[in-house]
């Protein structure tokens, strides 16, 4: 999931996003990351049936889309793999920013790396990678990398890894004094026998429920800043730390797959996550930041001074931007993968 940080002034004609549609509309999106009342809200605005599919990590969701037949609208792909869509032919070039909505996108998120000019998708929510421990069960230093890559006792067989392949990779880089993309083959053998050795520590490599968590099944896990603060929320005991070693910042985005069959109504869709309002219900679900102006006002005034949401001034030579790795760097990066998984 990742950050995700020439503006046209092209305005939607009003006929051509009508103000009621029908049908339907066919969501493929990460897990636990769509807000229920902001699905019931477009629903009603246009009539429209949503049905949500959910995913686990970016490289799921382009296995299932090029196996082909899924019938998905939409999709929510993180920044470092949008390229990897459009290069693939898998989305729609929508025009966002010729929609009206679009003139409430913050001018920082428009001219993007991964869609310059934002031809083929809008913003969804945007945050940091970083761990999270039960510092009531582990009382350790936590703002390092060091608890998933060579874990202490204490947290063997209590700790998850997500099945996300770049990020876990980009912070195990991080770990050995390297950085994400390299194709320093040396660095990358390093990798991958660190993770190889510290999986029999892990309990999962998975993208688990918050229950796990919040009962305490699991006691820490390489994780976003936003998923932590929900944790937090029902289980204090949770803390998230940005890792002295390095961190991610990431943004996901919204598109229209290229067979989209409903494509009027994904529009309607895309238009629709740029309300101010809009956005806001997406950040007070997922706790994550979101790149629409106006919507301030409209956002839980807790997320003004969550601790999970404060990047730290002092560690931002620290941080990261994913991006797409180069072919070179992303094929080592599958091997390295598969030796970790299998």
């Amino acid at each position: 999931m990742k950050t995700r940080l020439v503006l046209t002034t092209a305005i939607l004609a009003v006929t051509a996003l009508p103000a009621f549609a029908e049908g339907v509309l066919n969501i493929y999106n990460f897990g636990l990351y769509t807000p229920p009342d902001l699905i019931e809200k477009f629903e009603k605005t246009y009539d429209v049936k949503v049905t949500l599919t959910e995913y686990d990590s970016n490289e799921t969701a382009i296995a299932k889309i090029e196996a082909g037949g899924a019938g998905f609208d939409i999709v929510v792909p993180s920044a470092s793999v949008v390229p990897i869509f459009i290069e693939k032919g898998l989305l729609m070039k929508s025009e966002p920013n010729q929609m009206e909505n679009f003139k409430n996108v913050a001018p920082e998120w428009i001219d993007v790396y991964w869609d310059s000019g934002r031809h083929y998708t809008v913003p969804y929510a945007w945050g940091a990678t970083g761990v999270m421990v039960n510092k009531d069960y582990y009382k350790g230093e936590i703002n390092t990398l060091k608890l998933f890559f060579e874990p202490p006792e204490e947290l063997n067989g209590k700790i998850n890894v997500p099945p996300y392949m770049n990020d876990v990779i980009d912070m195990a880089l991080f770990y050995v004094g390297s950085e994400p993309c390299t194709t320093d083959k040396v660095k990358l053998k390093e990798v991958r026998d660190l993770l190889v050795a510290a999986k029999p520590s892990w309990a999962s490599i998975d993208y688990p429920s918050f229950e796990k968590f919040i009962n305490e099944d699991l006691q820490g896990s390489i994780f976003w800043n936003g998923a932590a603060m929900r944790i937090r929320s029902e289980n204090s005991g949770f803390t998230f730390a940005f890792p002295k070693e390095g961190y991610l910042k990431w943004q996901d985005n919204v598109g229209i797959l290229a067979d989209a069959k409903n494509v009027e109504n994904a529009k309607l869709f895309l238009n629709f996550l740029m309300d101010p309002e809009n956005a806001a219900m997406i950040s007070n679900y997922t706790r994550y930041g979101n790149a629409i102006l106006g919507s301030a006002p409209f956002v839980d005034p807790e997320m003004v001074t969550a601790p999970e949401l404060q990047l730290p001034p002092e560690n931002e030579a620290k941080s990261f931007l994913q991006v797409t790795c180069p072919p070179e760097a992303q094929e080592l990066y599958s091997r390295i993968w598969t030796d970790v998984t299998k």
